[in-house]
């Protein structure tokens, strides 16, 4: 390893907060019911009150809204939905006015199907000079092209169903790992590459901080693309094992890395989502010696409170389950690699409604715990827009009530095999997709002050005392505890670069573990009680003098050798250690 390459805990977003913005639910200026970039430059002053460092901007682009923007069909626009590129330029110029950087999200493990190199690939045929820049084959032998069991393999997609699409004009499939309307790109072509390269370039040149890579360690797949085993009823396979971190990834990412950023002096930050991904690969994808990513995105304990069945066969979390993940990747990644933090993002549900409790005696107390266990760990913390207000899910009572198409298929599959009804929509008021993507709740006015127009999805009804004016003139508010974990992140190098020690590991409610850090002599101790009764907590030796950094109670017990933590009460202590 180079000796001049420093570690991660040493780059400037080390100890920076990142927003995202779900552009769609953020806030509505022309009445049309979605929200567009006008609305979101309307809001900056709220997002630099927060203090968070970075916003993240979930897809803009033009796209047929498939899957909400991530079906991409133009890398190099702005879709009217949203704006124009004059508004994004506007946008841009707003977050660095006030100290902000802004990261876009990169899609490129797939495209739109009406994006213009995939309708190139179809429609010149197995012959055309861009038919190899998607993922083609032909039927299996001996089986009917267009019939179940003809597709080139048994992979399924994420969205239900196989993942291949018959394509009856040329007789041959092409793959899809989610939509049928996101054919996946074939990075083994050169030309995909160098086309997604420039791509990058051009964003960056037009000022953009950086990119939230969207399942980019799904780029690479095995080649022959050979079956996966088969789980359970189904007749698809589960082929994640043949593209996940597949046998190229790290190479495209270096070469990426080599093509886009080497050489640019602005401070820039890369995020690679990897679903799947192990902490052994993450350490390799961050180490900056590789040149890869800056950070992950994985999703290891956003898994641990769900059944066999997937997503959505939902089971109670077990906390000691979630300490042991968490701290898995603290201390896994080492000095060479970095996480994300984050509970909460577009594809989950809302974090207050999950891993705590919404009801309103406990709801913003154990809002504020969640927050400030997160926002204590080493990484670099995500904040999703109104998690800092304690939104919760939605109160959905249909299927007419969702929008997700993850939700809309798994719902219409299982019915197809006889599900119960009532079971299918109880797993999907629980974890679909849609809880994160009801409108941004600003005031207590119709649609929650997003529109006033139609929201394109309803407003949770609790907007009416679960909003940011309300918050905002709070100083307990939930609003005002993320500005004081943000503040702390930026202040305090303990939270950065302390070393990390989990406490009581099996312990079924207490959440509690200290980050040391030697150059300032400093130690941080967290305490956190899950759940709504009292909790009595032996205090490790030499706590008794500590600091009380933050709370989120009113008159918090003294340090003793014992302290007694209320219902969903967490706190941060300091103390020197020379």
């Amino acid at each position: 390893m180079p000796e001049n390459v420093a570690g991660p805990a040493d780059s400037w977003w080390s100890d920076a907060v990142v927003y995202q913005i779900y552009p769609r639910s953020f806030a509505d200026s022309d009445a049309d019911g979605v929200g567009d970039l006008q609305g979101i430059i309307e809001r900056l002053d709220y997002l630099a009150e927060l203090g968070v460092d970075v916003l993240w901007l979930s897809p803009v682009y033009p796209s047929p809204h498939d899957d909400n923007g991530y079906d991409i069909s133009d890398y190099q626009d702005i879709d009217p939905l949203f704006g124009t590129l004059a508004d994004f330029d506007r946008l841009l110029a707003g977050v660095h006015e006030r100290g902000m950087k802004l990261v876009m999200d990169l899609v490129v493990n797939h495209t739109s199907d009406e994006h213009s190199w995939f309708t190139a690939s179809r429609d010149g045929g197995p012959g055309g000079p861009r038919r190899d820049w998607y993922v083609w084959r032909p039927p299996r032998e001996g089986v009917q092209p267009g019939t179940p069991g003809a597709e080139p393999n048994n992979w399924g997609s994420f969205f239900s169903g196989p993942a291949w699409e018959y394509d009856e004009a040329s007789g041959e499939y092409y793959l899809h790992l989610f939509s049928r309307k996101q054919p996946d790109l074939n990075w083994d072509n050169p030309e995909v590459r160098q086309a997604v390269y420039a791509m990058m370039r051009w964003w960056l040149d037009r000022g953009v901080d950086g990119f939230r890579m969207d399942v980019i360690n799904l780029i690479s797949k095995v080649p022959g693309l050979p079956d996966g085993p088969v789980h359970g009823a189904g007749r698809h396979g589960d082929g994640s094992a043949h593209y996940v971190c597949g046998p190229r990834v790290h190479d495209y990412l270096a070469e990426m890395h080599r093509e886009v950023f080497a050489g640019r002096t602005r401070p820039l930050l890369t995020v690679g989502e990897m679903p799947g991904v192990t902490v052994d690969e993450a350490r390799l994808f961050t180490d900056p010696a590789r040149r890869e990513v800056d950070m992950v995105f994985q999703f290891e304990h956003v898994g641990l409170d769900q059944g066999p069945g997937g997503k959505f066969d939902v089971r109670p979390l077990k906390l000691t389950d979630l300490k042991a993940s968490l701290g898995r990747w603290q201390t896994g990644l080492g000095e060479r690699g970095w996480n994300s933090l984050y509970f909460s993002n577009h594809d989950q549900p809302r974090v207050v409604s999950r891993f705590g409790d919404d009801s309103p005696a406990h709801r913003d107390r154990s809002a504020k715990l969640i927050a400030t266990v997160l926002h204590l760990h080493r990484g670099t913390p995500y904040v999703y827009q109104g998690e800092e207000l304690g939104m919760a899910n939605a109160p959905f009572t249909s299927i007419d009530d969702f929008r997700d198409i993850e939700s809309l298929n798994h719902h219409r599959d299982q019915l197809a095999l006889g599900a119960d009804e009532t079971d299918v929509l109880e797993g999907l008021r629980q974890r679909g997709r849609d809880n994160a993507r009801t409108p941004m709740q600003w005031d207590a006015t119709e649609h929650g002050g997003f529109t006033t127009g139609t929201p394109w999805i309803a407003a949770n009804p609790d907007h009416k005392h679960v909003n940011a004016e309300a918050q905002l003139a709070d100083p307990d508010s939930v609003f005002h505890h993320y500005r004081r974990l943000i503040g702390l992140r930026h202040t305090e190098p303990a939270v950065t670069h302390g070393d990390f020690s989990l406490l009581h590991p099996d312990h079924e409610r207490l959440y509690a573990f200290t980050r040391h850090h030697a150059a300032s002599a400093t130690e941080l101790l967290v305490l956190a009680n899950f759940g709504g009764d009292e909790l009595t907590v032996e205090l490790p030796d030499g706590w008794e003098h500590g600091d009380t950094l933050v709370t989120n109670v009113p008159d918090p017990s003294p340090l003793t050798g014992r302290v007694t933590l209320r219902p969903w009460e967490a706190r941060v202590h300091r103390r020197r250690t020379a």
